[in-house]
């Protein structure tokens, strides 16, 4: 991680937001409840601590902040891990989690999701010395996923049908080491995650073909709960598009 990017720590919106609590912007926000907000702990750029401030910083953290300052609600992020975070929802002990999720209809039967608010999709990832070309050259390779992730799942889907094994890891930065070390032969990860990661730490790691289940990451809340939370983020969302703090925010990340 470049030192320019240690140094992120300050919301693009107003003065008043202030990271993990906000309590201006619109009229429109939910009273005196801070909400409970899970997150992931180590998918850079969406979200990883700054250590120069031990804060969690990213883009999701930067549109959390963004939309909640429009909408008037406060809020508190446990950055705990995205399968962690997964189950504190689904327990009732979060309101919401924004990690980097992507909307899918298997997810839909747990979660209730916001609209889409980042587009992206897995790719293939090999040390950068592999002679791996393509899903075909996967036989008998031990390929690394993140657990509960939309990359596990795909390489779950295809493992019979290419010949080769998975190992669980749960987070992205011990999985990328596994593949460095020749622990695992591959891995599945979000093409926009591992391109951060390749160019920003100079990881001995490149991608292999085409993006793989194109989706959109959605803010979620567990099926039938916080309806208000999932108004107020597609009504903050389409305020920072509108605008033009969204663009800002993707801009500082180099989106």
């Amino acid at each position: 991680m470049t030192h320019h990017f240690r140094r992120i720590a300050v919301a693009v919106v107003a003065a008043c937001a202030v990271v993990g609590l906000t309590a201006c912007g619109s009229s429109s926000g939910g009273g005196n409840k801070t909400y409970t907000i899970a997150s992931d702990n180590a998918f850079a750029p969406f979200e990883y601590l700054d250590t120069s401030t031990n804060k969690y910083v990213g883009v999701d953290m930067d549109i959390l902040d963004a939309v909640a300052a429009n909408q008037g609600f406060k809020y508190k992020v446990n950055n705990i891990g995205f399968d962690a975070a997964m189950g504190q929802v689904q327990a009732g002990q979060a309101d919401a989690m924004i990690a980097g999720m992507t909307i899918t209809d298997a997810r839909k039967a747990t979660f209730d999701f916001s609209n889409g608010y980042f587009d992206d999709g897995q790719i293939l990832v090999v040390p950068t010395g592999s002679s791996i070309a393509s899903l075909d050259d996967l036989k008998g390779v031990n390929v690394a996923v993140k657990t509960s992730t939309q990359g596990a799942t795909y390489a779950q889907s295809i493992s019979a049908q290419y010949g080769f094994t998975l190992q669980f890891y749960e987070d992205s930065p011990t999985m990328y080491t596994a593949v460095i070390n020749g622990s695992n032969g591959a891995c599945f990860e979000d093409r926009s995650v591992i391109g951060w990661a390749i160019k920003q730490n100079g990881l001995a790691l490149k991608t292999v073909g085409d993006v793989i289940n194109p989706g959109s990451y959605g803010f979620a809340v567990k099926k039938g709960s916080n309806a208000d939370l999932i108004t107020m983020f597609n009504k903050g969302l389409d305020a920072i598009k509108a605008n033009g703090t969204y663009t800002q925010i993707l801009a500082k990340y180099g989106y």
